[in-house]
């Protein structure tokens, strides 16, 4: 199993565009028991990507609470980044 931070980049290089919610839902099965795979860490960790350049923000909008819900994508630099480094 890799850790967390791992595989929460490594699903942006199999999906075309997610949000924290998105990444928590399709972790959840393996990573469930983590207490790091909750919204506030997952959104930390999606943002750290992103100033480390190896995703980028696709868009936003208000869920039906009024939460903000970014989208981010790994784009081609950042997925072959993270491949090269994280291997499945």
């Amino acid at each position: 199993m890799k850790p967390l931070n791992y595989a929460i980049l490594k699903y942006f290089t199999k999906v075309d565009e997610a949000c924290a919610d998105d990444v928590i839902n399709a972790l959840k099965g393996e990573y469930g028991s983590f207490k790091a795979l909750n919204k506030k860490a997952v959104i930390t960790a999606l943002m750290t990507a992103e100033a480390n350049g190896l995703i980028e923000e696709t868009r936003f909008e208000l869920d039906e609470n009024k939460e903000l819900k970014v989208y981010y994508h790994a784009h081609a630099e950042g997925a072959a980044t993270i491949n090269k480094y994280i291997k499945d």
